[in-house]
């Protein structure tokens, strides 16, 4: 993404899409724990109505897995942990998909606030905090799908922003990318167009890093998307024509990632 737009977006959403962002640390952990104790208890809730309202902290903080490793903590964390994150992620993605968001999404948060809180707060190396950093913002994204199923666009985009900053905090492109794939689509269904097309252009970037085909594809369909919408058709048609050749570059088999699941006929143009 050029440079010359990052002020642009950082005005509009708040947010710094620096990867050298040397801003004052906030704790991306403790952020989303208060937003994820806001959600359960709705007397203090507090949500935006539209992407330009994005409550947003600055980062990414490339210290912030490094400074949990080094503080003690009351729970030894290892890769045990972090399976069980991505098994009730998976667990809860698919009572999602078969009730709907609304009915899964706090028992989300709560398995979030509750026992991914005492991990992320407890003693873990270096490997497993970033890997458990990853895990963490999956479960975050997944909750900010769930809260945008039940219409709550708002609270959606709060949980996409902090499953960013934990994926980029992370060294996590494809989850970063995604995070960013999540609020440009957000921010066409609400208009937000310029915008939307500066976050699909930072999702894209992102997703170049990545060796993985269907990846590019799916974040190359949603610049394509943001595009079309801002009335760019060529730059929209040279997005669909790079997605469709990256399709076609890509193995039969599906890895383990959401991206790697990504087709044309699954996740259409015309769909969020």
């Amino acid at each position: 993404m050029p440079q010359v737009w990052l002020p642009f977006i950082e005005q509009v959403l708040t947010v710094s899409l620096s990867e050298d962002n040397e801003s004052e640390f906030a704790d991306t952990v403790t952020s989303v724990m208060i937003l994820g104790g806001s959600d359960v208890d709705r007397r203090q809730f507090l949500a935006a109505s539209a992407a330009v309202g994005l409550a947003a902290l600055d980062l990414p903080d490339t210290e912030a897995v490094t400074r949990r490793v080094n503080r003690p903590g009351p729970v030894a964390v290892g890769m045990g942990e972090v399976a069980a994150v991505r098994t009730m992620t998976t667990t809860l993605g698919d009572a999602a998909s078969e009730t709907g968001g609304g009915h899964a999404r706090h028992l989300a948060v709560r398995y979030l606030t509750v026992d991914v809180k005492r991990w992320l707060d407890g003693r873990y190396a270096d490997k497993v905090g970033r890997e458990l950093f990853a895990a963490t913002s999956e479960l975050v994204h997944l909750i900010g799908w769930m809260a945008r199923d039940e219409g709550d666009q708002g609270l959606s985009q709060q949980y996409h922003l902090h499953s960013f900053k934990l994926a980029a905090e992370a060294g996590e492109n494809e989850l970063a990318a995604t995070a960013l794939r999540g609020l440009a689509e957000q921010a066409i269904d609400l208009g937000h167009i310029p915008t939307a097309v500066r976050l699909a252009e930072a999702c894209e970037q992102r997703g170049r890093r990545l060796d993985n085909p269907k990846a590019l594809a799916y974040y190359r369909n949603t610049l394509a998307r943001a595009a079309a919408a801002d009335g760019d058709h060529p730059t929209a048609t040279t997005m669909l024509t790079s997605a469709q050749a990256a399709i076609e570059q890509a193995p039969s088999r599906p890895g383990q990632s959401w991206a790697s699941h990504y087709s044309h006929g699954r996740w259409p143009m015309n769909r969020a």
